[in-house]
């Protein structure tokens, strides 16, 4: 592992106000002017900033990650790509407990309310908008709180990944690959559907690789389409599965909402933990417990990675 990974998950883990980011951005620079790249800023959707190093046009492959960091939340993000009916019920639970609390806050102010006797039509109206200003708080909360400061897997393991491919890379190769780190996938996708949006017909035929929450598990999942399927035979022999992590090239629906959803050839790259059962699973991002890094992981990436170059 490079000294810059070290770095990025002692003093980078978050990146999620403006100041941070710029902050990570810089560093990044520093990064790539050391490691003898360019880099470029494309400014985007809503304010996104991502950090381009290579030439998207012209380069045979590109890989990419999201910097933008999620806030904390009181229950992670549970993801199961190849069970469907597992994630569906999960976000059921999530949306009735959500419901339950909603409704004993209004209910706990409503039955307040009924004790106050006033004839201000100010005060009354507060008392009966309350519930619906603390509704609109929590989702606020949800979606622009605090950051996480615990970001080991989401997504400063897929950061570590592009930066230790870069690292990797010999000087002869370097002009054949595109490095992007993307902002605002959090918030849904926009900077990636900035960059495809602003390298559209280069992109519709290029494969890209994004590496999103790549350290927790052993379980290398790459999550294809049918418009991937033909790389198949590509990947397989890139990435290889060892004594360390279990690769699997995904032959049927998978299901993984990240940055890869923003290309016609994109393919999700994500880490998985596997019940006795066989079900992968990926859990504790979005919260404290996202601790996990498993240094293996990023080897194995990075290794098939610079082997996918000569092959593609």
């Amino acid at each position: 592992m490079t000294e810059f990974t070290k770095e990025i998950i002692e003093k980078f883990q978050v990146r999620k106000t403006k100041k941070q980011k710029s902050a990570f951005i810089e560093y990044l620079q520093g990064v790539c002017k050391k490691l003898g790249y360019e880099s470029r800023i494309e400014k985007g959707q809503l304010g996104a900033r991502n950090v381009v190093i290579g030439d998207p046009e012209t380069a045979k492959v590109v890989y990419t990650a999201h910097y933008d960091t999620a806030p904390a939340l009181p229950f992670p993000n549970f993801l199961t790509p190849k069970n469907m009916l597992i994630y569906i019920l999960y976000m059921l639970a999530i949306l009735v407990a959500s419901f339950a609390i909603f409704f004993a806050i209004g209910f706990t102010v409503g039955l307040a309310a009924s004790y106050i006797s006033t004839d201000n039509l100010t005060l009354k109206l507060i008392v009966k908008l309350l519930p619906r200003f603390i509704y609109i708080g929590i989702l606020l909360l949800m979606l622009f709180g605090p950051a996480n400061k615990h970001t080991v897997n989401d997504n400063t393991s897929g950061v570590v990944t592009l930066i230790e491919i870069m690292n990797a890379l010999p000087e002869e190769k370097r002009s054949q690959v595109c490095f992007v780190f993307f902002d605002l996938e959090e918030m849904g996708l926009f900077g990636s559907q900035g960059f495809y949006a602003k390298h559209k017909k280069a992109l519709k035929s290029k494969l890209v690789l994004n590496f999103d929450c790549v350290s927790d598990g052993r379980n290398m999942l790459f999550a294809t389409k049918k418009q991937t399927r033909a790389f198949a035979s590509v990947l397989n022999n890139a990435f290889s599965s060892n004594e360390a992590v279990d690769c699997e090239i995904a032959d049927g629906f998978v299901f993984y909402p990240s940055d890869n959803m923003s290309f016609p050839l994109g393919i999700g790259v994500a880490a998985f933990n596997k019940t006795k059962g066989g079900i992968l699973y990926v859990g504790r991002i979005h919260t404290k417990r996202d601790i996990i890094f498993r240094s293996e992981n990023i080897v194995f990436l990075t290794e098939g990675s610079v082997k996918l170059v000569d092959l593609i």
